[in-house]
């Protein structure tokens, strides 16, 4: 088989429709996914079983040696973890339970997660010749996470195009001047929209892994199950309205320790955003 792209692919709702989404419009990626010591490392795992589905290549990179060094994070911090980069025992960063788009969820920022992985995902492309680099980050991570960002995808495609300049004179596209293009086909999308788009290139959505704990099934209650759940619900409402009489065709076959949590808190968040601006005030 013939690769033409590498793709950051995590094992999550996001990169893993990204790869369903870039076979159907006839590009078969390199799939590349990051040990940085994160909690819910069984991500990789989800990033696994599309590279089997489709017979991808995939290649998990370890940077668990970087673990100590950005680990002020709930991603990368647990019991007897690390703080400013010096072990600490009995500490731990909880990962936040709440709306996703709540201040505490800026507990799960990994410091320059997405430029350490867009880095070495140019290097193997310039290695592999690949022409095309492709990122799943899309617009409800914006608030909360700077890179995932146009202004950084922008820019970082630019440091990209700069850096792998005339090594990929492979490329038969005159406009492109032998540089590596960045690929992020989501950037202006909402989770809703993501969740739609798997719906209608049939991602096995049991077979994407969004929780932040980690544990045995995904809890439900974090931000990044709260985003899911109701972008999921959203979806499904949607396909609906498009395709009337067919709901047993858009369903979710995941698992959740609290499947109900996720509509308190979007009504409590709706609530907010509506509340008048003295009482916001406070």
């Amino acid at each position: 088989m013939q690769h033409d792209s590498v793709a950051i692919v995590s094992g999550g709702l996001d990169s893993v429709t990204m790869v369903y989404d870039m076979i159907t419009r006839g590009r078969t990626p390199h799939l590349l996914s990051f040990n940085y010591g994160q909690r819910h490392k069984k991500e990789l795992t989800y990033a696994g079983m599309v590279a089997k589905y489709f017979s991808l290549k995939w290649d998990v990179v370890d940077l668990q040696g970087l673990t100590h060094l950005i680990s002020n994070s709930a991603l990368t911090n647990g019991p007897n973890a690390y703080k400013g980069g010096e072990k600490v025992e009995g500490i731990t960063i909880d990962v936040p339970e709440g709306h996703y788009a709540a201040d505490n969820m800026a507990a799960t920022v990994v410091p320059n997660r997405n430029m350490i992985m867009l880095a070495i995902a140019a290097g193997v492309a310039v290695n592999f010749q690949y022409e095309v680099v492709a990122t799943g980050v899309h617009a409800g991570d914006h608030d909360v996470y700077p890179d995932c960002r146009p202004e950084f995808i922008d820019a970082v495609a630019q440091t990209i195009g700069l850096a792998t300049e005339g090594f990929g004179n492979w490329l038969t596209d005159p406009n492109v001047e032998g540089q590596i293009t960045v690929l992020a086909p989501y950037i202006t999308w909402s989770k809703a929209d993501i969740a739609r788009r798997a719906f209608e290139v049939g991602v096995p959505l049991h077979n994407t892994w969004s929780c932040y704990k980690g544990d045995a099934v995904h809890c439900g209650r974090c931000g990044t199950c709260v985003e899911r759940l109701e972008a999921i619900d959203t979806a499904k409402k949607q396909m609906l309205m498009k395709y009337p009489n067919t709901e047993t065709v858009w369903v979710d076959n995941t698992v959740y320790n609290d499947s109900e949590f996720w509509k308190g808190e979007i009504a409590k968040s709706k609530t907010r955003q509506h509340m008048p601006l003295e009482d916001n005030a406070l």
